[in-house]
């Protein structure tokens, strides 16, 4: 008779309520409301500061393609000649100065945009941008909208 009043006071006890569940799972949304926002705050941050530091690797391949050429790309020409050489190439282009087939993408997957130097008033080259336009892909805005220049 002893081996049935223990099996019958475990079955009385095993497993969880459904209030013990409903009480986690509450603990657990509650939780996860006051996180959140706070995570996705760093994932934005994380990727303006990775569209800053691509933005910076492009204007260097820009400065090397500079140095071997004498000049920067056109607004024609853009950012293809840093993988793939320019039509009018007179043997200066020492390329590619990037890694890989295709021009890398921001971390919003859009293309930089390249806009080519101007001249001063003494007639000397200005240095070029490349420019992510955020997350909303459009010139302007704030916060991770925000433009990311070089």
């Amino acid at each position: 008779m002893s081996t049935q009043k223990r099996k019958h006071k475990r079955n009385g006890e095993a497993g969880y309520s459904l209030l013990e569940i409903l009480i986690v799972l509450a603990i657990m949304g509650l939780l996860a409301t006051m996180v959140a926002p706070r995570l996705f705050t760093q994932l934005d941050k994380s990727k303006i500061t990775a569209a800053k530091a691509q933005a910076k690797s492009l204007r260097l391949a820009l400065d090397a393609y500079k140095l071997d050429t004498g000049s920067y790309p056109n607004s024609t020409e853009g950012l293809t000649v840093l993988i793939k050489a320019p039509q009018n190439n007179n043997g200066t282009w020492y390329g590619p100065y990037l890694d890989g087939d295709a021009l890398p993408n921001d971390p919003w997957n859009n293309a930089f945009v390249y806009e080519a130097p101007e001249l001063d008033g003494n007639g000397r080259e200005l240095s070029p941008h490349v420019i992510s336009l955020g997350a909303d892909n459009a010139p302007g805005g704030t916060g991770s909208n925000a433009d990311v220049s070089s």
